[in-house]
Order: C-alpha cells, then structure tokens, then sequence
C-alpha cells in the first residue's frame, strides 16, 4: 500500500485490515473488463453497488467529475482504494461483501454455468420461501431481474437483485 493511500487516512482512522484490501482488489478486478489496471467512470457506480454501497445519482455525479478533472476519467486501484477506503472503514457489519454474494450465487446456480436459468431460481425460491412459485410469479421475478433480456440471471444482475 503506497504512503499516498495512508496520508489519506487521518490518524484516528485504523488501516484497512488485509481482507477488506482483498475485497476492494476483487471487486476491483470485476469490473477491470481489459484487464488494463483501470475502471472507467461508468463502471464504478456498478463496482459500488456490487460492494453494497447505494450511491446516489448525485454522488455519482461529483464523483465522475472528481475522476475526471484529477484522474482523467478512470480510477486505477490505488485510487480505488482511496475512493472507497473509507467507505468499507466506515461500512456497518451488515453490508454484504463481494464473497458474500458470490456465495450466495453459486447457491442459486446450481450447474456452474455463471448464470441462473428460471428452473435454478424457482428451485431456490422453493427452498428460500419453503414453497413453490407459480409460473407468472417467476416470469414477473426474471423479468424485473434480467436487466440484458437473455432470460437468464447473471452476477451483475444478481447483484442488483440483492441490493434493493
């Protein structure tokens, strides 16, 4: 951890422990689609929420505008860290993590395919609420769920589903 990060952090703020670090890096590597070491200002809002922040539309905003005056648009991990450092120090006990809902996840999708057909989700429905759901309930739930369309539930949507 570069001594920028830590001048970042006041004195009374602890560090952040090594699996809060592992955290922000594989959340971080999610949405590092190119593998270039950076995440553009669109994705960060996704990065956020996948880690169980609900940033506002408004937070959104200043922050693009604070990337791309001082980082010219994208965020490499280092100002990752400093971007949501103190927001993970800050976190309450209840959010859910990364591996959380990873977890959570492959729970729902039983063939390990990374993705959850409609039978994967009614079987966990079944399991989760100790009953079946009827056909249109299930359709309705996809539909909200299934951002792209494809009829299935992926971990982006996923996320987004637990979050709400």
């Amino acid at each position: 951890m570069g001594n920028s990060v830590k001048s970042h952090f006041s004195k009374k703020d602890r560090e952040l422990r090594p699996e809060e670090m592992d955290e922000l890096r594989e959340a971080f590597k999610e949405f590092d689609k190119d593998h270039d070491g950076f995440i553009g200002c669109k994705d960060l809002g996704n990065c956020m929420r996948t880690m169980g922040y609900m940033p506002t539309e408004m937070e959104l905003i200043e922050l693009s505008q604070q990337i791309n005056m001082n980082l010219g648009g994208h965020v490499d991990f280092e100002d990752f860290v400093e971007l949501m450092g103190p927001k993970l120090l800050a976190e309450t006990a209840d959010m859910i993590g990364v591996k959380e809902l990873r977890d959570a996840f492959k729970e729902f999708d039983t063939n390990g395919d990374g993705k959850i057909s409609t039978s994967e989700l009614r079987e966990a429905m079944k399991k989760l609420l100790g009953q079946q759901v009827g056909h249109r309930d299930l359709e309705d739930i996809l539909r909200d769920i299934d951002l792209n369309g494809d009829g299935h539930v992926d971990f982006e949507e996923f996320v987004r589903m637990m979050s709400r």
